[in-house]
């Protein structure tokens, strides 16, 4: 559970990360950084971005995955797309679509990225805990903000 004081912190630091970066790659690896900093339960997070029928591996704090294009309706991030809403899953293990990531990671949240102006699917944020029940709907509720930061930036994005 984010409390809302912990909420706003790190929506303005993602905020700052933004304004201060030279260019959509810095402004949103420095998103992915103050979230991963701030949040202890965040162990890899990432933006995937959604070009055709698959999504592509942007900028990432955490271990090194060999998942850097997901299929649409392949795992929680492609499932996140083809249902069209976001995704939280207390035990990745419980799972027979999951993409494992990490062995360490056991729940995982997927927050859709949206065009500003036509509501598309642009991308995602993919958070990946290593605690059953990492993330709950105060966790949705800062990263679909942070999402909200990040739609006019990840169209831009070179994958």
């Amino acid at each position: 559970m984010i409390t809302q004081d912990t909420a706003e912190a790190v929506f303005d630091a993602c905020r700052e990360g933004v304004s201060s970066a030279g260019s959509p790659v810095e402004a949103i690896r420095s998103v992915m950084s103050s979230l991963a900093a701030h949040l202890p339960a965040y162990r890899w997070v990432g933006v995937y971005a959604l070009r055709g029928s698959e999504l592509r591996l942007g900028p990432y704090v955490g271990d090194p995955t060999e998942h850097t294009v997901i299929p649409v309706g392949r795992g929680v991030c492609g499932t996140a797309v083809l249902e069209d809403r976001n995704q939280i899953v207390d035990d990745v293990r419980a799972l027979s679509n999951y993409l494992s990531c990490s062995a360490k990671t056991r729940s995982e949240i997927v927050v859709l990225i949206r065009d500003p102006q036509t509501g598309e699917v642009t991308g995602q944020i993919d958070v990946d805990g290593w605690e059953p029940g990492a993330f709950d709907g105060s966790d949705e509720k800062l990263l679909e903000r942070v999402a909200n930061l990040l739609a006019p930036l990840v169209s831009r994005l070179s994958l």
